[in-house]
C-alpha cells in the first residue's frame, strides 16, 4: 500500500446557534455552542484513515490545537510531521448558524496554517519515498512551494485547490501535478472561464466541456477528477475515455459539509490499495452519500465497514 502524506490545514470550529446573524453594533445571545475539529486538510486525513489508508498528516497548529492531533491519532493518522508553533494560534472559524433556516456567517482566522514555511516543507518531504502520494489543498501557506518540490521529488501529487483563489492559477507547480481534484467552480476558475454576473454559471457548461477546457491548462499526463455533487463525478485520464460515476444514495441529505473531503479521502485510499479507478470512484461516491446523512464535518465521515455494507446492499 502506498503511503499518503497529506500536508494540510487543521482548524478549530466554534459553532454558535443564533436567532439571527448578528449585525454591526448588535449583541445577541446564542442558544447553543459546539466545538468541532475542522480544516479541509484534517477532514481529508480523517477520511483517509477511516478508509484504511496509511496516512501521515503534516501541518501547523498552535498550543491550543493539540486536541486536533489527538483526534487524528485516535483514527490512526500519523501526526509526527505536524508542528506545534508556540507563537501562533491554531487556525479557527467562528460560525454563526441561524436556528430557523440554517443560514450562516463565518469568520475564518488562518492562524498557524499560514505559518507553514519552506524549511518545514523540505524537512518533511525528505522523509518520504518518491512514489508516495502527496495530497494538498489550498488552506495553508506556501502551497506553490509544496507543489513544485513534490513534483521535483517524483511524488504523485494530488491537488485539491479548495478554497479556490485567483493565486491558484499562478502556481508554477500546478500544471505538473499527477491528479487535479476540482468541483465545477474550481475547474472553471483554473480554466479561466468567466463566472458570476458577467459570465457563466457552472450549470451553463457541460462537465465534459469544462474538463476539455481545463485540460489545456495542465500537462498531458495529469489526471483530472471533476466532482459534481449530487450528479456524481468524472475522471479524465490521458488517452482514455472519460470515466463517469453517478452519485450513490444512502438516505436523506442532512449536511453536505464534509462530502467533498470524504469523497477525496476514500478515492485516494482505494487507489493506494491498488483498486481500479472504477471501484475507487464507487467507494468514494458511497462514502460521500453516507457522510451527508449525518451532521458535522469529521464526525460525519463513515467507517469503511459501514461504506462496505452499503456497497454490498447496493449490488
Amino acid at each position: 500500500m502506498q503511503r499518503i502524506l497529506n500536508f494540510g490545514s487543521l482548524n478549530i470550529d466554534h459553532v454558535y446557534t443564533m436567532p439571527q446573524i448578528v449585525r454591526p453594533g448588535q449583541t445577541l445571545p446564542s442558544s447553543s455552542y459546539q466545538l468541532f475539529s475542522g480544516g479541509k486538510g484534517a477532514n481529508q486525513s480523517a477520511a483517509l484513515a477511516h478508509a484504511g489508508a496509511d496516512v501521515h498528516h503534516a501541518g501547523r497548529i498552535g498550543e491550543d490545537g493539540r486536541h486536533l492531533l489527538e483526534g487524528l491519532t485516535r483514527l490512526g493518522v500519523d501526526t509526527t510531521w505536524t508542528q506545534v508553533d508556540a507563537d501562533e494560534a491554531t487556525g479557527h472559524a467562528i460560525i454563526q448558524v441561524e436556528a430557523d433556516g440554517g443560514e450562516n456567517a463565518i469568520l475564518l482566522y488562518p492562524g498557524a496554517n499560514h505559518a507553514v514555511d519552506t524549511e518545514q516543507i523540505t524537512r518533511t518531504l525528505s522523509h518520504f519515498e518518491d512514489n508516495c502520494i502527496l495530497l494538498l489543498q489550498n488552506e495553508i501557506s506556501n502551497v506553490d512551494s509544496l507543489l513544485t518540490e513534490g513534483n521535483e521529488r517524483g511524488f504523485q501529487v494530488a491537488f485539491n485547490p479548495a478554497p479556490f483563489t485567483p493565486e491558484v492559477t499562478r502556481y508554477k507547480g500546478l500544471a505538473d501535478v499527477s491528479l487535479l481534484i476540482v468541483n465545477e467552480s474550481e475547474a472553471m476558475g483554473i480554466a479561466g472561464i468567466a463566472t458570476g454576473l458577467s459570465g457563466l454559471a457552472p450549470s451553463d457548461m457541460a462537465p465534459a466541456d469544462i474538463i476539455g477546457t481545463l485540460r489545456r491548462k495542465v500537462a498531458d499526463q495529469t489526471e483530472v477528477l471533476l466532482t459534481l455533487g449530487a450528479r456524481g463525478a468524472i475522471l479524465s485520464r490521458p488517452d482514455q475515455a472519460l470515466l463517469e460515476i453517478c452519485a450513490h444514495h444512502a438516505g436523506p441529505v442532512v449536511d453536505t459539509t464534509a462530502a467533498g473531503d470524504t469523497f477525496i479521502g476514500y478515492f485516494l485510499a482505494a487507489r493506494a490499495r491498488g483498486q481500479s479507478d472504477q471501484a475507487a470512484l464507487h467507494e468514494a461516491s458511497m462514502a460521500a452519500a453516507v457522510c451527508v446523512t449525518k451532521t458535522g464535518a469529521q464526525d460525519s465521515i463513515p467507517s469503511r465497514s459501514i461504506v462496505d455494507a452499503h456497497l454490498n446492499k447496493d449490488q
